[in-house]
């Protein structure tokens, strides 16, 4: 119920409570709003001082994705002999991506939070002590006052991440991966730094849409974090694309005319001027724009953590990495975070998965429901939407070794079943397994090729449910599909591992 309070402003404090508050209205923040109250007489608010549905929604995954298919279907088209050369609409293209961020509009979002019985609150929340979150008002909201928001059972921290800018970049007012994916103004000469997923995705459809990509990446090859010939395969595939990619090279300074913000996607200020360092030394390199493609940080600076005695290293500390049981020890019972907020992977599916098991934790200690089971490990399943495609879960061979498994691996190229190399003339790629000798089950696999990314959820499952793999063998795949490519990898390992 909603009451008003002393004025501290000019406009007076409105007072509201609600069971569950969550700090931030992303994919991540509905999830758990949703799964802290679902099925009982539980109040949630959320709260979001951008637009409902967040980075994902409007910046990141969904506009990526609906720029990379049509692209990655015209690059098919060009390698499979009887269909026409097709060609890139670029008007078009901006326009699809348009429809998919429902032209930045969230009014949707609202209509299915307010469906489900969550009251959203506009404006930028910070705790100012326990369980309690100061709003004030968003940009836009002439005449009203913050409001203070208080939580009964639980604050869920909830605000995603934001792009990580390093020092030589930054005055230079650079793109970041809100522009790339809001891409107004095509840049004749885009220059991205870094080699991880955004970049190469980046790059892929930069290219696609007629910019000339120079790549400068520090380290020696792309991807780090995944088997090393997915870095290989997309290396080879973005020099197709015309992308140039300069492998061991630090950006040491920079220079631009004009610099400043000018709009989402739109080039910001005059031509750029990095000087970048290799083997050979110092030089360099010009281009119309840049993206600083550099990773990202927990958004944590400004939602009050000082207020309760703690720090952003508190909360990043209290969950693990790929850990699902993480212990929360760091934390206030009453106080939990999830999502690229908590430091765990920066990947919405991930940040869903445990706001869901967060969520359902709170719904449970409100109501004396049983705790749902929870597997011992959940690997992190992930997906890189180049050409040919990247997509891996669990452990890389290495990660593997680091951990003091015993492990059998088995690789075949990706085109090796009649099914995948139906994808497309010239298929590429390689699909690989990895298998703890000792329990025969399986730990970690990567595939990259056409489509590879519909053939990795096997896999998660496979890990999940701790299958081995001699059980795994009489899962028979459909001919001609490329889920053939299974039976393959399972007929590599060695033939004591078919004994039960």
């Amino acid at each position: 119920m909603a009451h008003e309070a002393n004025a501290t402003d000019s406009a007076p404090t409105t007072e509201i409570t609600a069971d569950v508050v969550v700090l931030g209205g992303g994919p991540v923040g509905e999830n758990a709003a949703q799964y802290a109250t679902e099925g009982t007489d539980l109040s949630a608010v959320i709260i979001e001082g951008e637009l409902l549905g967040g980075e994902c929604s409007y910046y990141a995954c969904i506009p990526s994705k609906a720029l990379l298919r049509p692209t990655s279907v015209a690059g098919a088209a060009a390698h499979l002999d009887g269909v026409g050369d097709p060609e890139i609409d670029r008007d078009a293209l901006l326009a699809r991506r348009d429809t998919w961020v429902s032209n930045y509009d969230d009014s949707g979002q609202v209509q299915w939070a307010e469906g489900a019985g969550i009251q959203v609150v506009r404006g930028h929340g910070r705790l100012v002590g326990e369980r309690e979150v100061l709003v004030e008002p968003a940009d836009g909201q002439d005449g009203s006052g913050p409001t203070l928001v208080h939580a009964e059972r639980a604050v869920v921290l909830a605000t995603g991440s934001e792009a990580r800018i390093p020092e030589p970049l930054q005055a230079l007012a650079p793109w970041t991966s809100r522009d790339v994916t809001g891409v107004r103004e095509v840049p004749g000469q885009l220059l991205i730094v870094g080699g991880g997923v955004v970049a190469v995705e980046a790059a892929t459809w930069m290219a696609a849409l007629g910019s000339e990509v120079t790549m400068l990446v520090r380290g020696d090859g792309l991807l780090s974090g995944y088997e090393p010939f997915a870095g290989e395969h997309v290396l080879e595939a973005l020099g197709n694309l015309g992308v140039t990619v300069e492998l061991g090279t630090s950006v040491v300074s920079g220079e631009r005319a004009d610099a400043r913000r000018t709009g989402l996607g739109r080039l910001h200020g005059g031509a750029v001027t990095l000087q970048v360092e290799d083997a050979d030394g110092r030089r360099d390199v010009t281009g119309d724009e840049v993206l600083a493609a550099t990773g990202r940080s927990p958004r944590l600076s400004s939602v009050g953590l000082d207020a309760i005695g703690l720090t952003a290293d508190d909360v990043t500390a209290a969950a693990k990495p790929t850990s699902d049981n993480a212990a929360e020890t760091a934390l206030p019972d009453w106080l939990h975070a999830v999502g690229d907020a908590s430091g765990e992977a920066p990947l919405t599916h991930w940040g869903k998965y445990r706001a869901r098991v967060i969520g359902q934790r709170i719904r449970a200690g409100a109501t004396g429901e049983a705790l749902e089971p929870i597997p011992d490990h959940v690997p992190v399943p992930q997906v890189v939407f180049t050409e040919p495609q990247v997509t891996s879960a669990g452990l890389t061979e290495a990660q593997a070794r680091e951990q003091r498994i015993d492990v059998v691996t088995a690789q075949v190229p990706f085109g090796g079943a009649a099914g995948s190399a139906l994808l497309r003339d010239d298929v590429t790629g390689t699909a690989q397994l990895v298998v703890d000798a000792s329990t025969r089950q399986l730990v970690g696999a990567t595939f990259v090729g056409p489509d590879a990314s519909e053939m990795i959820h096997a896999a998660t499952i496979a890990i999940v449910g701790k299958v081995p793999v001699h059980v795994l063998r009489h899962a028979v795949p459909s001919f001609p599909t490329a889920s053939e490519l299974w039976l393959q990898l399972l007929e590599e390992l060695p033939r004591e591992m078919r004994a039960g």
